[in-house]
């Protein structure tokens, strides 16, 4: 799913459009030794509007972050539709609309005995039904409703009782300490998935998305253990080989130059693809010409090819967006110095009276140090 696609179902997720239902609603409490405390199975449309609100908004916050960092695109491998597969268990899941007991039984139980939890949690399954209209030519109106996507959407959220500190006692008129007692369940999910995929505006049975509400440490387990899946790389992992690459291929060339000026090259690749459906992909060739317009050497780019193979292996690339920083930082162990993307070219290294230094260039000589504004003479 493209960042259009999960834009449309989002929009739609909610009691105001008239082309989405939300019809069947599981939700299951999760003690932290794996036992099921209890489960309801309820329609929609019967649960208390209070209670139907706030599982909707979890189930909701599933389609919510980036693409690429919050939510992550995964293929079942062939062998998950075999009977026990994760596949083919949460395609019976969907085929029966949650209202199949067993295969719901056998959806709880995959998630919950493959997936690692600190704590106690809930699980929200929801079963939706998007009517699929045409679009205008101006793609943003619709005729009437062609056929339906049915998916469903699960959300993991985390359940503790919180410490309100200090209180005021209306009873006794005095400020005590007491903690909560009451297990509350977040609304907020830590992981989630929605099945078949919103692909082409159509779905997709082989794919399934995955949702982390911490995307540089996201719960592994769900995507090979519960989705069976293979984990790819979170943004933080991205980040870190696309580092890797750049230390192992330019080595010693790499300067303060050669690595801002690489920072907003992929920053206008980004900026130039934002009203792209797709995210842009950096494959080797197209950072070898990165690399060339920095000033990198031929000779150190004859490597290139092969240290990205080795590093990113057969992936088509490494997500464009998750490799940028959006503020240089400068380091030593003495000294650590923030730089701001507009004021890279007003800090640049120079060589005086033979010692190595770090130039910065002041318009202003009026300057803060400590909070206090003094000036350089």
């Amino acid at each position: 799913m493209n960042k259009k696609e999960i834009a449309e179902i989002k929009k739609n997720f909610t009691d105001s459009s008239g082309f989405f239902t939300l019809n069947h609603v599981i939700s299951a409490y999760i003690d932290p030794q794996k036992n099921i405390r209890c489960s309801e199975n309820k329609l929609y449309s019967l649960i208390p509007e209070d209670e139907g609100a706030v599982m909707m908004e979890s189930l909701k916050k599933v389609l919510s972050g980036s693409v690429g960092k919050n939510l992550m695109e995964y293929s079942f491998p062939n062998e998950e539709y075999a009977e026990d597969g994760a596949q083919n268990v949460i395609y019976s899941a969907l085929k029966g609309k949650l209202e199949d007991e067993a295969a719901n039984a056998k959806l709880l139980a995959r998630i919950i005995n493959n997936m690692e939890y600190e704590t106690a949690y809930t699980i929200i399954v929801g079963y939706c039904s998007y009517s699929i209209a045409s679009k205008d030519k101006n793609d943003d109106t619709y005729d009437e409703a062609d056929y339906e996507y049915n998916f469903i959407v699960t959300a993991v959220c985390p359940v503790s009782t919180g410490d309100d500190g200090l209180m005021f006692d209306s009873e006794n008129n005095t400020i005590v300490k007491k903690a909560n007692t009451d297990l509350i369940i977040s609304r907020k999910p830590t992981d989630g998935f929605l099945y078949p995929v919103f692909s082409d505006r159509s779905p997709d049975v082989n794919n399934v998305m995955y949702y982390t509400s911490t995307p540089k440490k996201p719960n592994i387990t769900v995507v090979e253990d519960v989705l069976g899946c293979n984990f790819t790389m979170s943004c933080q992992n991205e980040k870190e080989t696309f580092q890797q690459v750049l230390t192992d291929v330019v080595a010693d060339e790499l300067s303060y130059t050669i690595i801002t000026q690489v920072n907003e090259a992929i920053r206008d690749i980004v900026s130039n693809s934002r009203n792209e459906t797709e995210l842009p992909l950096i494959n080797d060739t197209k950072l070898h010409d990165i690399l060339f317009d920095a000033g990198v050497s031929s000779e150190k780019l004859d490597a290139l090819p092969a240290v990205f193979k080795e590093k990113v292996g057969n992936a088509d690339g490494l997500t464009a967006e998750n490799l940028i920083e959006n503020k240089t930082v400068l380091a030593t162990p003495e000294i650590t110095i923030n730089i701001s993307r507009g004021a890279v070219e007003k800090v640049r290294t120079s060589v005086i009276n033979g010692r190595r230094c770090l130039v910065i260039d002041l318009d202003d000589p009026s300057i803060s140090i400590n909070g206090l504004t003094t000036s350089l003479q």
